[in-house]
């Protein structure tokens, strides 16, 4: 591989392509509304570029201040809107965007460095812990879903960092770079005070963080994994036209058996005259027996001059 290393195009197609796969398992296992499936699947997409915030000139890193600076900006305009006159209003909400998009920027990259505490385990935690906050907090998401997306922005988050560790390996040349070792760990040690910083404020984000007992039950339960095991191939085809080879080994052991499976021969007539096709069949009704004047005992009939 040589100094090549997972850039920005790399990062983003396989983290669309890792999350692509479990919101497809969260689709299949119908515990999330779609709408919010969206919202939970890009978390997982953006959880895979978000290491690279720690690089000055990267595309994550500029984004992400963007974001923020538009974000912070629109706050202070609405929370200012009945205080100030339109022209206060207009250098408040610009001067606030230029301050986090250009000010909050240079300031954190000359405090962070790349590699370092950006790209830890601890800092995946802190992400995915804030991913949480912002679903319930911020886009009034349910408990289970806030979850759900940070759940996605962790695992979007580590296979940044493992994808970062693979291209530290050089195949041709079976060797190790120099990188091998400074993205996936679970903090800095180079940088003490950095990882303390972070460590700080995970535990800040779980205390406001909303309760993970509804996320905890469902992915705990024993019908969804169930329900997912049986979902995962196709019962009979695939797409319709292609047998599975279950499917085949189970027609050629009704054959090899001799029974044939959904069908009832209508038609055919046992020796006695009934019918094959019924189930149960009730016995022939005996017509019953006409008695015979002989067999029918005489009635005396009292006389006129007989006594009382």
């Amino acid at each position: 591989m040589g100094d090549v290393m997972a850039n920005f195009t790399t990062h983003i197609a396989v983290g669309t392509v890792v999350s692509g796969a479990l919101a497809t398992l969260t689709l299949a296992a119908n515990v999330v509304a779609p709408e919010n499936l969206v919202a939970v699947t890009m978390a997982g997409v953006l959880g895979s570029v978000l290491p690279d915030i720690d690089l000055k000139d990267s595309r994550p890193s500029r984004a992400m201040f963007a974001g923020l600076a538009i974000f912070f900006s629109f706050a202070v305009l609405f929370t200012a809107a009945t205080k100030f006159s339109i022209a206060e209003l207009w250098i408040l909400w610009l001067g606030t965007l230029l301050l986090v998009r250009y000010g909050l920027h240079m300031v954190f990259h000359r405090i962070s460095v790349h590699r370092g505490i950006w790209h830890s385990i601890l800092a995946a935690v802190f992400c995915a812990v804030a991913t949480a906050v912002v679903f319930q907090h911020m886009l009034n998401k349910p408990a289970g879903v806030a979850w759900l997306g940070g759940a996605f922005m962790f695992v979007g988050y580590l296979t940044h960092l493992t994808l970062d560790e693979i291209y530290s390996v050089d195949v041709m040349d079976t060797r190790l770079k120099s990188s091998f070792g400074t993205a996936l760990k679970f903090f800095d040690h180079r940088h003490f005070y950095a990882s303390l910083g972070m460590a700080a404020a995970t535990l800040g984000a779980i205390v406001v963080s909303p309760p993970t007992n509804t996320f905890v039950d469902g992915l705990s339960s024993r019908s969804l994994w169930s329900g997912l095991e049986q979902r995962l191939l196709p019962p009979d085809k695939w797409f319709g036209l292609v047998e599975t080879p279950r499917m085949a080994r189970r027609n050629d052991d009704d054959k090899a058996t001799g029974v044939v499976t959904g069908s009832v021969n209508q038609g055919a007539v046992t020796e006695n005259g009934s019918d094959a096709g019924t189930l149960i069949s009730e016995p022939a009704s005996t017509p019953e027996a006409i008695p015979s004047p002989a067999d029918t005992p005489a009635v005396s009939v009292p006389s006129e001059n007989a006594s009382p």
